[in-house]
């Protein structure tokens, strides 16, 4: 069975952190890591452009990187996994000290069986870059410029280096077209939003 997919941490270094409300944002969320040569890319890059995101791991990937999730928590992204639930949301919590809020399935998999003993916000998407697909900066990067707006939830994915080269060049037109890059939860906070346990969420438009 596919491990079961990421979960959501998001931290005090948010603090002091603006998101308007009145004005568009976009939530980039990242699959599968974490895979620090990628990771720390992109996270550079959003330091450097004041943005934040949403990166689901895969829980047994992460005790080897938990350097890479300390950073995550610390500047204000959300840590998140793909494994067993619990098991991933310990791997989680013993990384960086904060307990995942919110999950993505692995592939995004979802039945009654799943809602039904999922008690946490399941996090789905409306761009899909298909980057695991392509490994092609250049379409992941048109996948989301292309059509991007108000409210969407970007799928990517850390582990390959394409999709880090596609972030750095995203990142600042994305900002330059006037989005706040934020995580899922700033997103829900800025739109009103209660993300409840066992719903699935794939835009907040």
């Amino acid at each position: 069975a596919a491990p079961a997919e990421t979960a959501g941490a998001e931290q005090a270094a948010s603090s002091g952190r603006v998101v308007d409300p009145s004005k568009p944002m976009v939530a980039l969320t990242f699959d599968d890591g974490p895979q620090p040569s990628v990771g720390n890319r992109i996270m550079d890059c959003l330091a450097q452009y004041g943005g934040k995101a949403t990166f689901f791991m895969v829980g047994e990937r992460v005790g080897s990187y938990a350097s890479e999730v300390q950073r995550m928590v610390a500047e204000g992204h959300e840590a998140q996994i793909q494994a067993q639930v619990s098991q991933a949301n310990d791997a989680i919590e013993a990384a960086c000290g904060v307990r995942p809020k919110l999950m993505r399935l692995p592939g995004g998999n979802v039945n009654n069986t799943v809602k039904a003993n999922v008690n946490m916000p399941m996090i789905q998407w409306n761009i899909d870059t298909l980057d695991w697909k392509t490994k092609n900066a250049d379409k992941t990067v048109q996948a989301v410029l292309s059509k991007v707006k108000d409210g969407d939830i970007v799928l990517m994915h850390e582990l390959y280096s394409q999709s880090g080269d596609a972030a750095v060049r995203m990142i600042p037109e994305l900002v330059n077209r006037g989005f706040q890059l934020v995580t899922v939860s700033e997103m829900a906070a800025a739109k009103g939003k209660t993300l409840e346990p066992g719903k699935l969420y794939s835009s907040m438009p």
